[in-house]
């Protein structure tokens, strides 16, 4: 999952730093050897109502991620589950051949029986499939990021995480990472295989993975907020330094997610270039020290 957009979605106005790109954010890196814009690009909702089939204009889709890369935006989170397929599907339409600097990660352990279902699936077999079919549908000889999207109670780790580092072994995934985890299943998988990255709900509002960003910046990982801006209209402080910048609630939280950690890559979606180019100039948006500590007193 990426993001939910509820603050300022039906009344857009140009954000105070128009002109930044993805790349005013700086880079990190993934694994040691991926490096990327430290504002990418989360692929869930160029589908359908509900994350589910199609979106109303697929061309409009292509376009949105089009314009993300134009704008430097050179990591694209995505998953299987999105759809199902239709992001993974849209993404190569959009992009492929790809540029040479931009790494695609998605997602194999969701299944979705119907609208607003996301059931776990870390079933070996499964895992398997999902990977496979990813590598289908984006065109890919190789994943350079795949993640578990989420562990399965059903499940033992170890037998979910296994799977993936057959995967690894066969070239067909590059690196792992670990999606809404707690501490104690990242450092059961670690005993299997290095992992990159932990992708966890984080927002200025929703601190519960605090440490686990922290112990990605110990660990060298890097951490990936999904829903990274949403639920800003609960936070009066937020948005009261937003009309202080002349800038977006939104744009306050990203700038503040990158201020958070070095390790940090944030991954904002949208369906909407209008919002997509609000979200990139977040990048060019500078928080004084003293509206950072206001905004983590809030936690």
């Amino acid at each position: 999952m990426s993001d939910g957009l509820s603050y300022g979605e039906k009344e857009y106005r140009m954000p105070a730093t128009t002109g930044a790109t993805a790349a005013d954010a700086g880079t990190v890196d993934i694994g040691g050897d991926i490096t990327v814009n430290r504002l990418g690009f989360g692929a869930m909702r160029i589908t359908g109502r509900g994350i589910w089939g199609d979106p109303p204009d697929r061309n409009q889709a292509r376009a949105v991620l089009r314009r993300a890369v134009e704008l430097g935006v050179n990591f694209i989170d995505t998953a299987d589950s999105y759809g199902p397929n239709v992001s993974e599907e849209l993404i190569a339409e959009a992009l492929h051949p790809y540029p040479d600097d931009l790494a695609i990660a998605t997602k194999g352990g969701l299944v979705r029986p119907g609208p607003g279902r996301w059931d776990p699936d870390g079933r070996p077999e499964h895992l398997r499939h999902a990977c496979e079919g990813s590598l289908r549908r984006l065109r890919l000889d190789q994943i350079p990021l795949h993640q578990l999207h989420r562990p399965d109670r059903a499940v033992p780790l170890e037998d979910s995480i296994g799977t993936l580092v057959a995967l690894k072994d066969e070239g067909k995934i590059r690196h792992i990472g670990l999606s809404n985890v707690n501490e104690d299943q990242l450092r059961r998988a670690q005993v299997l295989t290095p992992i990159v990255s932990i992708q966890n709900r984080y927002n200025p509002g929703d601190r519960k993975s605090d440490g686990l960003v922290d112990l990605c910046e110990q660990e060298e990982m890097t951490f990936l907020p999904w829903a990274p801006i949403q639920n800003l209209d609960r936070l009066p402080t937020l948005i009261d330094i937003a009309e202080h910048h002349g800038a977006t609630a939104h744009q306050v939280a990203l700038a503040w997610l990158l201020a958070r950690s070095e390790t940090m890559l944030t991954i904002p979606g949208t369906g909407s270039i209008d919002h997509l180019e609000e979200n990139v100039a977040a990048a060019g948006l500078r928080l004084t020290p003293e509206e950072i500590t206001a905004l983590d007193d809030m936690g």
